[in-house]
């Protein structure tokens, strides 16, 4: 598949298969030439780039930027856009910790309460006997804290860092320390972490399959959720309207 990105709304995107971004991935481990910073970008996060300098900054900033929302797949070809298919960041973190099971690349895990990511660690490790952990710590920092954990994880010499931390945290914490980290490929994978230990279930395959994952998001947590999609798929699909007719007028 030929490797090349788009700009939309404000954004650079790949639209990759996930083999391709696999391949890409771990090429640029095995050759070590850049210091890869990924991203996966949903409906919330478009509607909310277009406001945060920081997190659009962020996401344009970074070697490989993923589709993880299905409804952002949905746009994006009926605004004529080839897109094979959406690369879920929690089934591509699960896909490189096989990878590193494998050839020995060594993961960091930075995120969530730190009884999860123990648990998260526990559950890889009983299931990939021969995966060597570079290291882990919990999501929960301050500013100041920062640098010395990005001092840490350089000194723990991981080929990949995985980050359990919600947005736009983690995108800022990427994009502002990756050269200082010296990881070959660093990850944001959201709320993965709580998926592989248990706290939080995934969306059953047809709601994933009908771009309903949102709403099984607010079905487990209505009070922390209902608002947040509420404003974001209302303002994604203005900004979708707003695109269209930007197009049909131009031409």
């Amino acid at each position: 598949m030929k490797k090349y990105a788009i700009e939309v709304f404000n954004l650079k995107i790949h639209p990759w298969d996930m083999q391709t971004t696999l391949d890409f991935i771990e090429t640029n481990i095995i050759k070590h030439k850049i210091n890869m910073q990924h991203i996966v970008i949903n409906v919330a996060k478009v509607v909310n780039a277009q406001k945060d300098e920081f997190l659009r900054n962020a996401i344009n900033n970074s070697d490989l930027v993923n589709i993880d929302g299905l409804p952002v797949v949905w746009v994006l070809k009926i605004l004529g856009y080839k897109i094979p298919e959406r690369v879920t960041g929690v089934d591509l973190f699960q896909n490189l910790v096989e990878i590193c099971a494998e050839k020995g690349y060594r993961p960091y895990f930075l995120g969530a309460e730190q009884k999860v990511v123990e648990k998260v660690v526990t559950i890889l490790e009983e299931k990939y006997p021969n995966l060597q952990i570079a290291g882990f710590r919990n999501g929960y920092f301050n500013e100041v804290e920062e640098i010395n954990i990005a001092q840490e994880i350089k000194e723990s010499k991981a080929d990949m860092l995985f980050l359990g931390i919600s947005s736009p945290k983690k995108e800022i914490f990427i994009d502002k320390y990756t050269k200082k980290m010296d990881v070959p490929f660093t990850m944001g994978v959201g709320g993965s972490f709580d998926i592989i230990a248990g706290k939080t279930k995934r969306a059953p395959l047809w709601m994933q399959n009908s771009g309903l994952e949102w709403f099984y998001r607010i079905l487990q947590e209505p009070r922390r959720m209902w608002k947040r999609y509420a404003i974001t798929n209302t303002l994604f699909i203005i900004m979708v309207v707003k695109e269209i007719f930007r197009r049909i007028f131009k031409n």
